[in-house]
């Protein structure tokens, strides 16, 4: 798929966030480019060259290539023959079309068969996982309140012991993942993390009906509203040099 040149403003420039310099660098670039191709950034088809970024990012390649590996796992990133790194992306005409259809039937179907057969431990791994999202939403981590979000319901799809819906399941999972964070940036992730204590409750009830009732509510979500680029201030270092750049190119 060719990308034409676009014909507004310059894309803004990626900035690795200071406020996450504690994150190995692969996982700063992850998030940077994640953030980048979910904003629009960076088109669907359009090449993603380790290269430019490295440069642009001010990095070594290495650390651009663990983190595009990293996104081809979560299904925002694919690898072809002689291209490279191409941005998958998710678009709503997917999730609404494909997406969620398939996890309603999916989800359905084990979470009412699993009701017969959770244990104790398995509604308490369930309730870890509930867990992990109200501290990822105190800390606006959308990346762990996502593994928790995916991590949840699998639990209930492996328990339900139906092997050919977990191999469904396991097959869509990189697409469903790029869907979550990219319905999540529109989200509340305290309102996503209560929704699952809910469903977690529903579920210690072993009532099908109260299960199925908000499950179908949980997964059918409407389409957010566009996400927006927050592009961080650059640092102050590097706006006196380009600055003083600008200043010496003048006649």
């Amino acid at each position: 798929m060719k990308v034409e040149p676009s014909q507004s403003a310059p894309p803004a420039p990626l900035w690795l966030d200071a406020a996450s310099k504690s994150l190995p660098r692969a996982q700063q670039i992850a998030e940077v480019l994640r953030t980048a191709i979910i904003a629009g950034r960076f088109e669907p088809g359009e090449r993603l060259i380790e290269t430019a970024l490295s440069a642009e990012l001010g990095t070594s390649r290495g650390p651009v290539r663990e983190a595009l590996r990293q996104l081809e796992n979560e299904g925002l990133v694919m690898s072809l023959p002689y291209r490279g790194a191409v941005v998958l992306g998710v678009s709503d005409d997917e999730v609404q079309g494909v997406l969620i259809p398939i996890r309603l039937t999916v989800e359905r179907y084990s979470f009412a068969r699993a009701l017969d057969v959770m244990t104790e431990a398995d509604f308490a791994e369930m309730a870890k996982q509930v867990w992990l999202m109200e501290q990822a939403a105190k800390a606006g981590d959308l990346s762990k309140a996502v593994e928790a979000d995916l991590r949840f319901h699998d639990i209930v799809i492996s328990t339900s012991g139906q092997t050919h819906t977990l191999q469904i399941w396991r097959s869509i999972w990189p697409r469903i993942r790029a869907y979550f964070y990219r319905y999540g940036r529109g989200r509340s992730l305290e309102v996503m993390a209560d929704e699952h204590r809910q469903l977690l409750v529903a579920m210690q009830t072993r009532d099908t009906e109260i299960v199925l009732e908000l499950l179908e509510r949980h997964i059918a979500v409407p389409v957010p509203p566009p996400v927006t680029e927050v592009v961080p201030a650059r640092p102050r270092r590097a706006a006196a040099k380009a600055e003083a750049k600008a200043k010496a190119k003048k006649p």
